[in-house]
């Protein structure tokens, strides 16, 4: 595989540091609206360390755990050992999705589908999500709030060194899907406060693709500097505190019944 295309290769130990898990609530509403129940089969795509490939196990007949990167396949193999829930791991991506992979109820991606030719991703899933099955986009974010005052001293410190690349597809998702097969949808959204070590901040930086390890080279250190000094003001005890919004927007085709979680 070409370097260029091994960009989160760097980033796998900070994933795992740094990046936000998923609410099981909502991971479980998603479940019940497409009425995994056990049966259904779910693919998650772009899987990295297998975050939602593990909190969908011990609602599905099977998991199938995608990424192109060996490194981030590796981590998520290691992560769903003793793991409940049948889990298979592929190596591969949106360009490689066939018949081969079967059909599945639902589709997962957090944070991966920017990455994808989108149109030809979501044509080559309708030919392997099953009728009254979706495809579910998992993403976070730092709502406007006092927790969440350091959020923009750290971001502008990213900012700084973050490199620019011109494959990722920033247009809107939400545009995208209503063009597509999988036109209807359903957004699920779950608040949770947290603490979070300014270390596990560094981490996140170091998990993008923009500002990983192998981005910044030698100007690593000061860019972790920079970040530590960005949002000391706001630590106590060398943690802040955070409110994330963690969200799912689901979907399903035209006339495909969801179930209402409980």
């Amino acid at each position: 595989m070409a370097a260029r295309e091994r960009r989160f290769r760097s980033t796998v130990p900070y994933y795992l540091a740094g990046r936000l898990r998923y609410p099981p609530p909502l991971v479980a509403a998603v479940a019940e609206a497409v009425r995994l129940e056990g049966r259904g089969r779910v693919l998650d795509l772009g899987c990295g360390p297998g975050f939602l490939a593990l909190a969908f196990a011990p609602f599905a007949a099977e998991v199938v755990a995608m990424d192109p990167e060996p490194d981030m396949l590796a981590a998520a193999r290691e992560a769903a050992q003793g793991a409940a829930g049948r889990l298979r791991f592929v190596l591969g991506g949106s360009q490689t999705l066939g018949p081969a992979l079967g059909r599945f109820a639902l589709v997962a991606m957090g944070r991966s589908f920017h990455w994808m030719d989108r149109e030809r991703t979501l044509a080559a899933l309708d030919a392997l999500v099953e009728p009254a099955g979706g495809v579910a986009l998992f993403a976070d974010r730092h709502p406007q709030a006092p927790e969440n005052a350091w959020q923009p001293a750290w971001r502008a410190a990213r900012e700084r060194f973050a490199e620019r690349d011109p494959r990722l597809d920033h247009r809107d998702h939400e545009a995208v899907l209503r063009r597509s097969p999988f036109s209807q949808l359903r957004r699920f959204a779950e608040r949770h406060r947290r603490q979070a070590s300014v270390e596990e901040l560094v981490a996140r930086a170091l998990s993008t693709s923009t500002t990983s390890p192998d981005v910044l080279g030698p100007a690593r250190a000061q860019f972790e500097a920079e970040l530590r000094a960005a949002v000391a003001p706001y630590a106590v005890n060398g943690a802040v505190s955070e409110l994330v919004e963690a969200e799912a927007l689901l979907a399903t085709r035209p006339g495909a019944q969801t179930a209402t979680p409980r």
